[in-house]
């Protein structure tokens, strides 16, 4: 390496700048926790509106995530993350602020909190894709190879974290329940997360400022070139079609379990957004628990990436049946410790596919990480925009033609196990082929069509 770069690039960002980074995710999983699981209970239960008044406002959200491709690539060719990632934020808070006076509104004006609505979660989606997006890009830029997995597994921990303790801590703030409490919290949240963001990347990215200048010079592909490079890899499509059924099945149930705590246990809001909290700390200790498994206990079998995400997918099914006897159980019925279930089911598949993805990001080569991790992250979005909206016309329209609640969600459950069952058998294809000979043939492809301009972002030829 002629010049000998600055340790910091060489060596990659350090565990206490990666857990750093891992506190912008606890920050956009507080302001995501509040607009998705607990206005939406305030919709449907408070203001009796149909389940896909908010199934819309958040499929609208995801809708809008189908730009991180542009997003990725773009901050591939500025070389910088950071503005990106803080102004994300700040149009993420913004956002979540205006959907709390939006939902308020509505109760004195239905239409034009409605509108407002529109616009408020227009902003989230833009502002989960600007900032999520280039701080996925900048940790599988900046971290070193043999460290990306470990860092992914931190990073998504730090956001179920932040999914969890802002689900339990607002729960506890907004009871007794009040719009104008709503708000406040809402606002604080919102607040802080910029606050935190700002802090927690202040001067991570500073050996990169030289990064845009150098790439000016570079020849570059056009997006729709780099996207269909990204496309062409056969293991980077398999794992965005598995991305997409996976999170089709998560999402199906996130906007109707708080309703459903609602309706068929009689939860108050502040109970129902507790049981999202328990269930996000679910996924925290599934989470873990890979990460325990794959690290300290290590082997092939226990440390298999395949293990854990087929797995956890057959689990996540597994425990929306238990959920299903529960409710046909009545009040009685032993919902948490199923949710719980679930949770840790889904947090093992989960961190399992990042895993993966973090370790893909880079097999483009140098410069592509963006646009492969907003291909991947574009999948998540538009199907978590089809499974919101899916689920909660699904579940209207089982309320309409079945009278018990119970048997009209576990309808909806049902069907959401089955695609829980696909994601499985997806996951067995993509851990079963062979990386070698993938790999190889990538490179292969890659050598002869990124010749031209290699490198593109840094402007330099690698040995």
């Amino acid at each position: 390496m002629a010049g000998g770069g600055p340790k910091r690039a060489s060596n990659g960002m350090g565990w206490f700048d990666i857990v750093r980074l891992g506190l912008v995710q606890t920050s956009l999983g507080a302001i995501v926790v509040l607009t998705t699981s607990t206005l939406n209970r305030l919709m449907v239960v408070e203001l009796a509106l149909p389940a896909m008044v908010p199934g819309a406002l958040v499929a609208l959200h995801y809708a809008v995530q189908i730009l991180r491709p542009r997003v990725g690539y773009s901050s591939d060719v500025s070389g910088r993350r950071t503005p990106w990632i803080i102004g994300g934020m700040v149009l993420l808070a913004a956002g979540g602020i205006l959907a709390a006076l939006a939902t308020w509104l509505m109760t004195v004006n239905l239409i034009a909190g409605l509108a407002l609505s529109v616009v408020a979660f227009l902003a989230i989606g833009l502002g989960v894709s600007v900032s999520g997006t280039t701080l996925l890009v900048l940790l599988a830029k900046q971290t070193a190879s043999e460290r990306r997995a470990a860092a992914a597994t931190i990073v998504w921990l730090m956001m179920i974290a932040g999914f969890a303790l802002t689900a339990v801590a607002c729960g506890h703030f907004l009871d007794p329940f009040s719009f104008g409490r709503l708000i406040v919290v809402t606002s604080a949240v919102g607040i802080i997360a910029v606050t935190v963001t700002i802090l927690a990347t202040w001067g991570v990215e500073r050996d990169a400022i030289a990064a845009p200048a150098a790439a000016a010079s570079t020849p570059k592909p056009s997006f729709r070139e780099a996207l269909a490079e990204a496309w062409g890899d056969p293991k980077a499509r398999l794992l965005t079609i598995f991305i997409f059924v996976s999170m089709l099945a998560y999402s199906t149930q996130d906007l109707i379990l708080e309703p459903f705590g609602g309706h068929v246990f009689a939860m108050t809001p502040g109970q129902s957004t507790k049981l999202s909290g328990v269930h996000h700390g679910g996924v925290f200790a599934g989470m873990v628990l890979v990460a325990i498994c794959a690290t300290m206990i290590g082997g092939r079998r226990l440390g298999s990436l395949k293990l854990w995400t087929v797995g956890g997918c057959l689990g996540s099914a597994l425990a929306l049946v238990a959920i299903i006897f529960a409710g046909l159980a009545g009040p009685s019925g032993p919902l948490k410790a199923c949710v719980v279930m679930l949770g840790v089911a889904n947090g093992a598949f989960a961190i399992a596919a990042i895993g993966t993805m973090m370790s893909m990001a880079g097999d483009g080569g140098e410069g592509r990480e963006g646009t492969r991790m907003g291909l991947w992250g574009a999948a998540q979005g538009i199907a978590f925009g089809l499974g919101a909206f899916g689920g909660t016309v699904a579940i209207d329209v089982a309320r309409a033609l079945i009278g018990t609640p119970a048997v009209a969600y576990a309808t909806v459950f049902c069907l959401e196990a089955a695609l829980f069952v696909l994601s499985a058998w997806l996951a067995f294809r993509l851990g079963s082929s062979s990386p070698a000979r993938t790999d190889e043939r990538s490179r292969g492809q890659a050598d002869s069509t990124r010749e031209p301009h290699a490198n593109w972002t840094d402007g330099r030829a690698r040995a």
